[in-house]
């Protein structure tokens, strides 16, 4: 019985060790969303840092319009990266559990 858990915990704290690497990882993982006709860019990581903004010079002219392409495609990109984060740590995550009954509902 305490072998069992003594090997549980090794194995909790080796997937640990892998979630903060992934997550080291993920941080210089980038991902480029563009507005649908391509005028406004926006380059995020995966662990959702903005990282630079592309704006076309047709739409500095118009601020409101600015302004809507910025949050649509700002939030397209932190959509993505979440996405991308969410899918790594889950696969750490369920690499890392042990094999209990029930448990892989969790993770589909």
């Amino acid at each position: 019985m305490f072998g069992d858990m003594m090997g549980m915990m090794g194995k909790l704290k080796e997937t640990q060790a892998k979630v903060e690497a992934t997550k080291k990882r993920l941080e210089t993982v980038t991902l480029n969303e563009k507005s649908s006709d391509g005028l406004v860019e926006v380059t995020i990581t995966a662990s959702r840092v903005l990282k630079e903004i592309k704006i076309d010079d047709s739409l500095l002219a118009d601020k409101e319009q600015l302004e809507d392409y910025l949050i649509l495609t700002i939030n397209k990109a932190i959509d993505a990266a979440t996405r991308v984060n969410e899918a790594e740590l889950a696969g750490v995550a369920k690499e890392g559990m042990p094999n209990i009954p029930g448990m892989d509902s969790f993770f589909k």
